[in-house]
């Protein structure tokens, strides 16, 4: 069981129909499941299988090529790694993977990162990979690059920009309000690797990315930053976004232009294996399976936190299940601790009447905090009442950690390997 308060917070036959509908999200997205239905060898011939672009699958010869690699960044992206190591075998010649959960490898070697802001042990693996390993490539050379949600902060190496500046301009961005895409812009431009700049380094090789999304909409070029995928920003963009926010001490000399050049692109294949779409269609599956009637209201869900809760309750339609995948966003202004998943919850409890349920986490199990997000209803704020709690107050200092562990509803899973961003849930019953 993933939800380790399970029991605790199924109070009521409902509340245990929601967190049985997010234990079935979350196995849905572990790794082993979803490197064996999409990744298959046969002999030599590697087949990916790609669920968000129309190239379906694709046969790779392994023997074709002299050596093969595997670069891997990201949350979740060394679990995914392992199980295609094993895949693999003896025609992998050496891998590199950096993530926040370990794993024992074979060959590859491994690097235990930071996320969300990037550190020195971050860069010094980056580095370490562009400068001494990748040497005298070719076009017999075939590197696999598996990517995951995370990858901008654990896989970088600046343009300019030194660590403490880097580190200065994420925690704006992270408290600024702005979107993931607007971010990931910004990202981009401070960087030799983001927005197709890893091609460079790789190029003339074979490069196939195998890519799990974090992102609304999935768009490939905002996942990670998009290390191998065409980028159509520029730098007028990302100094756009830096006005918008009012973003301090970064210039337009700490920004670099994303490569354009077709032949960089010419011999690059993207599958995306993995999105939240498998979580809600996993939750829906689920539902129905309860007997109940759910609705996928989007898998591309955006907006202010403290709005998100109220909009999607509003959405929801009474006797059913409405399930959201997406990215809400919050711009700090107090100095309390939570994550996005907890506001959304906690804002929400001022729209909640006494046969509504609203639940919101993240999928690696980790809301910028200890919590995986929170469950919401009338028990709630019979709660917060009892403990003379005031929703608004904890909101107001975004200190939604603070609120949840009082009340006792936060949702406790601990970190997990995999990562396709946010999934909320409101019943109606």
């Amino acid at each position: 069981m993933f939800i380790k308060n399970f029991d605790k917070l199924a109070t009521t036959p409902q509340r245990k129909i929601v967190l049985e509908l997010i234990e079935e999200a979350f196995s849905s997205i572990q790794s082993e499941n979803i490197i064996n239905n999409n990744i298959k060898i046969d002999g030599s011939i590697l087949t990916i299988k790609d669920n968000g672009l129309p190239a379906g699958s694709q046969t790779f010869d392994l023997s074709a090529f002299d050596r093969v690699f595997l670069i891997g960044f990201g949350k979740g992206s060394a679990k995914n790694s392992k199980f295609i190591e094993e895949k693999l075998g003896n025609y992998l010649t050496d891998g590199f993977v950096i993530d926040t959960n370990p794993e024992d490898f074979k060959k590859i070697k491994f690097t235990k990162g930071t996320h969300p802001l990037p550190s020195e042990q971050n860069m010094i693996f980056t580095k370490f990979l562009l400068k001494d390993e990748l040497r005298d490539l070719s076009e017999k050379d075939l590197f696999i690059v598996v990517v995951t949600g995370g990858g901008s902060a654990l896989f970088e190496n600046p343009y300019r920009a030194n660590l403490d500046k880097l580190i200065a301009i994420e925690e704006q961005l992270l408290k600024s309000g702005a979107d993931i895409f607007e971010m990931n812009t910004v990202r981009k431009h401070l960087s030799l690797l983001k927005g197709g700049g890893l091609l460079k380094y790789l190029y003339p090789s074979r490069v196939v990315s195998i890519i799990s999304s974090d992102v609304p909409g999935n768009d490939l070029s905002v996942i990670s930053s998009g290390p191998t995928v065409r980028d159509h920003t520029t730098v007028e963009d990302a100094l756009n976004i830096v006005d918008k926010y009012h973003l301090k001490e970064i210039t337009i000399d700490d920004f670099t232009q994303t490569p354009k050049e077709d032949k960089y692109f010419e011999n690059v294949f993207n599958f995306l294996i993995l999105s939240n779409q498998t979580a809600l269609e996993a939750m829906k599956q689920k539902a129905y399976d309860l007997g109940l009637a759910a609705d996928i209201f989007s898998n591309s869900f955006q907006m202010e936190a403290g709005k998100a809760g109220e909009t999607l309750i509003k959405s929801a339609e009474k006797g059913t299940i409405l399930l959201a995948g997406g990215e809400t966003t919050v711009k700090v202004t107090g100095g309390g601790e939570g994550g996005r998943n907890q506001e959304v919850v906690l804002s929400a409890l001022s729209s909640i009447d006494e046969k509504t349920i609203i639940s919101s986490f993240d999928s690696d199990g980790w809301d910028n905090s200890s919590l995986a997000g929170a469950i919401g209803d009338i028990y709630t704020t019979n709660k917060a009442e009892e403990m003379n709690l005031e929703p608004s107050e904890f909101l107001n200092s975004n200190n939604s950690l603070e609120f949840f562990e009082k009340v006792g509803d936060g949702i406790k899973t601990g970190r997990l390997p995999s990562n396709v961003s946010d999934l909320m849930i409101v019943y109606k019953y």
